[in-house]
């Protein structure tokens, strides 16, 4: 298995020393063979579930790439619906340049009302925006003149540069969730989630449900990849979580200290249980067991998020967690 590092970006740091920290993480996932930095996109704190908001994820990205040379760099993710779509393009082919062909595009449509009501977009079109979007960037960053005139996006004779030698990787988030009424998101993967996903290189299935919903949601993308006539090993399968690990085989010990970083990156809004059946929570046992389980079901890359931004986590989880799992 492979792993990336979901950088902390929380916006709650409330220094300057303390967001430096991402230098150090930055270098330190480097030199330890992680895959990927990647970054979360919430522009405001969501109401009524998350605790907090993120940094801006292209220029923590840049950022993450300038203190760094060979680890790749992605979004996970990044919502197309509630920006320009010719602004983004030229911002994610400057940050691809930039890095050498180092980033990746991880998107998702986004579900937050009030983050697309700031952006004077409707909730209802993200997933039509979002596929629209992906079009055009695949024809802006050719650099020819693009010409386009679809349901939501008007383009005549638009070129930007500069011309990327390489297009990024896409990856596309989604999938099942523990129902709750602190989302429109279905409980179930959309039709119209698990075709953008069918078309991706790579799906990112979210945390917010079991490590049941996601087995069952990779069957079901292998299930419309074998009907389309795509092979199955096309689309990589990965996951995104987020861990605190305490050493300890003391549940109840480790659930104390973990309880309050989790309730102050998602809020208190959903019940401990809940937040415990979605997230790598627990002793480190517990935790592997979970993450043995995904494997079984042929999960290859793990993105994985720390709760704050503690450094001496990423030595914990390659004593507990890595090790075990990385191949030889």
């Amino acid at each position: 298995m492979r792993f990336g590092l979901m950088l902390p970006s929380f916006s709650f740091a409330e220094d300057y020393a303390t967001v430096a920290r991402l230098r150090q993480f930055a270098t330190r996932a480097e030199a330890m063979g992680f895959e990927g930095l990647w970054v979360a996109e919430h522009l405001l704190t969501a109401r009524g579930l998350y605790g907090t908001a993120w940094l801006s994820p292209l220029e923590t990205l840049a950022f993450a790439a300038g203190c760094t040379s060979r680890i790749k760099i992605g979004t996970c993710i990044l919502i197309p619906p509630i920006r320009n779509p010719v602004f983004l393009a030229k911002e994610i082919a400057s940050l691809h340049m930039l890095s050498g062909g180092r980033y990746e595009l991880g998107v998702g449509v986004g579900w937050d009302a009030q983050e697309f009501a700031v952006a004077g977009v409707k909730l209802s079109e993200r997933g039509g925006r979002t596929d629209e979007k992906l079009d055009i960037f695949g024809k802006l960053w050719s650099g020819e003149e693009v010409t386009h005139h679809g349901r939501y996006y008007h383009l005549d004779k638009v070129a930007i540069d500069p011309r990327l030698p390489t297009k990024p990787r896409l990856w596309v988030a989604g999938g099942s969730k523990i129902k709750t009424g602190l989302s429109p998101d279905p409980e179930t993967m959309a039709p119209t989630v698990l075709e953008r996903i069918c078309r991706a290189d790579g799906w990112i299935a979210r945390a917010a449900g079991s490590n049941e919903s996601v087995i069952a949601d990779w069957a079901l993308i292998n299930r419309r990849l074998d009907e389309i006539g795509r092979p199955r090993g096309s689309v990589t399968f990965a996951h995104v979580n987020m861990t605190h690990i305490v050493p300890t085989d003391d549940e109840a010990a480790a659930l104390k200290i973990q309880r309050p970083l989790i309730e102050r990156v998602m809020g208190t809004h959903r019940s401990f249980e809940h937040l415990r059946t979605c997230y790598l929570l627990g002793t480190p046992a517990q935790i592997r067991e979970r993450i043995a389980e995904l494997a079984a079901a042929g999960l290859e890359y793990l993105m994985l998020s720390p709760l704050d931004y503690d450094l001496a986590q990423l030595d914990l989880w390659e004593q507990e967690l890595l090790r075990h799992f990385r191949s030889t």
